[in-house]
Order: structure tokens, then sequence, then C-alpha cells
């Protein structure tokens, strides 16, 4: 019987060589591709570190305390406030506010702005009334009265006419137009001087708006 003889060498040989051959052996992995930054988007090379942190820092800049949003919030109504004002002054359109803004309010506006309204001479006359009335006089007290019967029934009458040709030119002009409200909104400006209306008037008065 034939004995094969195993070398003494094979069998004892190292667990240490073992072990490094698989080592010695496995792929290399570029360092790329171990530190592929996860936010990363795929396919693109990752973003150098220092362009990473001053994204982290421009971020975290725009990040406000309570206290500071609220002192911006304010900022911003103070800076939208002085165009609204500025804009009722000039008669701007952009930075009008809400119920001043559309065609029909501007139209509104100029309609009531060309006609002599007897309603924008209230406050005067209703000062010369209460000057008359107290004076101790009986006549002077009777014609203040009658004085004062006499502006309200002018008032209510012209205020009237007013509304009626207003309504009227609104529906010919801007029949698709959303036109409630603009009726009220003309008559309560005949009871400011013109001067004195905002927005500013853009017509002269006896000029076709």
């Amino acid at each position: 019987m034939h004995v094969h003889h195993v070398p003494l060498a094979f069998v004892f040989r190292s667990r240490s060589q073992d072990d490094k051959a698989p080592a010695d052996k496995a792929p290399v992995t570029s360092l790329s591709q171990q530190t592929r930054d996860p936010q990363a988007p795929k396919g693109r090379p990752t973003p150098k570190r220092s362009a990473a942190q001053s994204q982290r820092r421009s971020v975290a800049n725009t990040k406000m305390s309570p206290k500071e949003a609220r002192a911006r919030q304010r900022g911003d109504r103070r800076a939208a406030m002085e165009k609204q004002r500025a804009a009722l002054a000039s008669g701007d359109e952009r930075y009008l506010p809400a119920r001043d803004k559309g065609p029909v309010r501007r139209y509104a506006r100029d309609f009531v702005d060309s006609r002599f309204c007897i309603a924008e001479y209230f406050l005067p006359m209703a000062v010369i009334i209460l000057v008359l009335s107290m004076v101790r006089v009986g006549s002077l007290q009777n014609i203040a009265l009658l004085l004062w019967l006499f502006v309200i029934l002018a008032i209510v009458i012209d205020s009237a006419i007013t509304g009626f040709r207003l309504k009227k030119r609104l529906a010919e002009r801007f029949p698709d137009e959303r036109r409630k409200g603009a009726v009220a909104y003309a008559l309560m400006r005949t009871l400011q001087m013109k001067r004195l209306r905002l927005p500013k008037p853009q017509v002269k008065r006896g000029e076709r708006p």
C-alpha cells in the first residue's frame, strides 16, 4: 500500500499568512466613493467642505429669533403704510388701500370730484348755524333752525340725485365689473371738501370723468 507523505510545513503553516491573503487581494476603494456626501445629488461630485460650511452658515443666518421677526414685520408694515400714504396723495393705483382700488372706485371718485356737491360744505355751514343758534336773539335762533332744516334737505336731495346718476353711469361703463358699495363710497367722499379728499382728486371741477 502506497502512502502519500504530506509536508509538515503545509500542515503547520502560520495562520497569519492565510489571514493576510484575502486582505491583500481585496479591491481598493477610492476615497471619493467612501466619503460621498449623503446630501449630494446622485451622479454629481461631492461639494467641497468649505462650500458646504459656507452654505450651512448662510442657512443658519436666515433663522431669526421671535424678537427679530416681530421687528422685521413692524418694519414691513411701516414701509407699506408709507407707500399707501404716498399713493393716497399721488393717486398711484399700485399702493392704494383695497377699498380705493379698481376702475369702478376710480370712476366713482372722478364723478364726484368733477361735480359741485352741497354735502362737502356741510361742516362749515354747520359751524355757522351753531354759532347763530347760540346767540340769545329769538329771530336769529329761528333763522338758524330754518337754515339747519334747509341744509339737511338740500344735502339729502343732492346726494340722492348724485347717487342715482352715478349708479346709472357705472352700469353703462362697467356692466361686468363688481359695483357693490361704489355709490355709498362716492357719497361718503362728498362729505369732505375737495382739497382735503384722499385719494387726491385727479380731475377738475366741471371736467368730464
